[in-house]
Protein backbone atom coordinates (compact mmCIF):
# COMPACT_ATOMS: atom_id res chain seq x y z
CA UNK A 1 0.00 0.00 0.00
CA UNK A 2 1.52 3.44 -1.38
CA UNK A 3 1.82 5.75 1.64
CA UNK A 4 2.85 9.51 1.32
CA UNK A 5 2.61 10.93 4.84
CA UNK A 6 3.93 14.88 5.15
CA UNK A 7 5.00 16.45 8.63
CA UNK A 8 6.64 19.46 10.43
CA UNK A 9 3.59 21.91 9.51
CA UNK A 10 2.82 23.93 12.34
CA UNK A 11 2.19 27.79 13.27
CA UNK A 12 4.74 30.08 12.79
CA UNK A 13 5.75 34.29 12.60
CA UNK A 14 6.25 36.11 9.29
CA UNK A 15 9.78 35.70 8.25
CA UNK A 16 10.13 31.88 10.13
CA UNK A 17 11.28 29.18 8.51
CA UNK A 18 9.61 25.39 8.56
CA UNK A 19 11.13 22.21 7.29
CA UNK A 20 7.90 20.03 5.32
CA UNK A 21 9.06 16.12 5.25
CA UNK A 22 7.35 13.51 3.32
CA UNK A 23 7.96 9.82 4.26
CA UNK A 24 7.61 7.90 1.33
CA UNK A 25 6.61 3.69 1.43
CA UNK A 26 4.80 1.05 -0.71
CA UNK A 27 6.61 2.49 -3.92
CA UNK A 28 9.90 2.96 -5.30
CA UNK A 29 10.94 6.33 -5.08
CA UNK A 30 13.96 7.03 -7.44
CA UNK A 31 10.87 6.21 -10.38
CA UNK A 32 9.19 8.66 -8.85
CA UNK A 33 8.70 12.35 -9.92
CA UNK A 34 7.88 14.47 -6.59
CA UNK A 35 6.51 17.43 -5.57
CA UNK A 36 4.66 19.82 -3.04
CA UNK A 37 1.34 21.27 -3.66
CA UNK A 38 -0.36 23.67 -1.45
CA UNK A 39 -4.02 24.74 -1.26
CA UNK A 40 -4.88 27.44 1.45
CA UNK A 41 -9.04 28.53 1.89
CA UNK A 42 -11.45 29.03 -0.82
CA UNK A 43 -8.43 28.81 -3.41
CA UNK A 44 -7.30 25.74 -6.13
CA UNK A 45 -4.73 23.65 -5.50
CA UNK A 46 -1.29 25.06 -6.63
CA UNK A 47 2.31 23.45 -7.46
CA UNK A 48 4.88 24.73 -5.08
CA UNK A 49 7.97 23.26 -6.28
CA UNK A 50 9.19 19.49 -7.72
CA UNK A 51 12.18 17.23 -8.38
CA UNK A 52 12.80 14.78 -10.83
CA UNK A 53 13.50 11.72 -9.73
CA UNK A 54 17.26 11.47 -9.51
CA UNK A 55 16.99 15.29 -8.02
CA UNK A 56 19.09 17.00 -11.07
CA UNK A 57 16.31 19.22 -11.42
CA UNK A 58 14.04 21.32 -9.82
CA UNK A 59 11.42 23.51 -10.46
CA UNK A 60 9.44 26.41 -7.97
CA UNK A 61 6.43 28.24 -7.99
CA UNK A 62 7.44 32.39 -8.68
CA UNK A 63 5.99 33.15 -5.16
CA UNK A 64 8.25 30.99 -3.53
CA UNK A 65 11.38 31.01 -5.76
CA UNK A 66 14.66 31.95 -3.70
CA UNK A 67 12.70 31.25 -0.06
CA UNK A 68 11.71 27.19 -0.72
CA UNK A 69 14.14 24.70 -1.02
CA UNK A 70 13.08 21.06 -2.43
CA UNK A 71 15.20 18.07 -1.61
CA UNK A 72 15.04 14.50 -1.47
CA UNK A 73 16.76 10.86 -0.26
CA UNK A 74 15.95 8.28 -2.12
CA UNK A 75 17.89 6.23 0.40
CA UNK A 76 15.81 7.10 2.88
CA UNK A 77 12.32 7.24 1.22
CA UNK A 78 11.96 10.96 1.96
CA UNK A 79 11.14 14.29 0.15
CA UNK A 80 11.68 17.41 2.04
CA UNK A 81 10.50 21.05 1.69
CA UNK A 82 12.73 23.89 3.67
CA UNK A 83 10.62 26.78 3.70
CA UNK A 84 12.62 30.11 4.56
CA UNK A 85 11.04 33.82 4.91
CA UNK A 86 7.45 32.83 5.45
CA UNK A 87 4.99 35.48 5.04
CA UNK A 88 0.93 34.95 5.30
CA UNK A 89 0.34 33.69 1.85
CA UNK A 90 1.78 30.97 2.27
CA UNK A 91 -0.35 29.52 4.67
CA UNK A 92 -1.84 26.58 3.49
CA UNK A 93 -2.28 22.77 3.85
CA UNK A 94 0.93 21.60 1.86
CA UNK A 95 0.26 18.42 0.03
CA UNK A 96 3.33 15.63 -0.98
CA UNK A 97 2.57 14.29 -4.77
CA UNK A 98 4.31 11.35 -6.41
CA UNK A 99 3.92 10.91 -9.72
CA UNK A 100 5.39 7.73 -12.00
CA UNK A 101 8.48 8.60 -14.51
CA UNK A 102 7.16 6.04 -17.02
CA UNK A 103 3.58 5.26 -16.21
CA UNK A 104 2.33 8.89 -15.64
CA UNK A 105 -0.82 7.94 -14.68
CA UNK A 106 -0.06 6.35 -11.87
CA UNK A 107 -0.08 8.88 -8.93
CA UNK A 108 -0.20 9.38 -5.15
CA UNK A 109 -1.08 12.03 -2.81
CA UNK A 110 -0.37 12.54 0.89
CA UNK A 111 -3.50 13.85 3.22
CA UNK A 112 -1.46 17.09 4.16
CA UNK A 113 0.17 19.35 6.56
CA UNK A 114 -1.39 22.59 7.60
CA UNK A 115 1.08 25.62 7.43
CA UNK A 116 0.15 28.54 9.04
CA UNK A 117 1.78 31.95 8.94
CA UNK A 118 0.97 34.68 11.79
CA UNK A 119 1.84 37.00 14.00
Amino acid sequence: QVQLVESGGGLVQPGGSLRLSCAVSGLILSAHDMSWYRQAPGKQRELVASITSTGNSTNYADSVKGRFTISRDNTKNIVALHMDSLNSDDTATYFCHARHISYTILESWGRGTQVTVSP
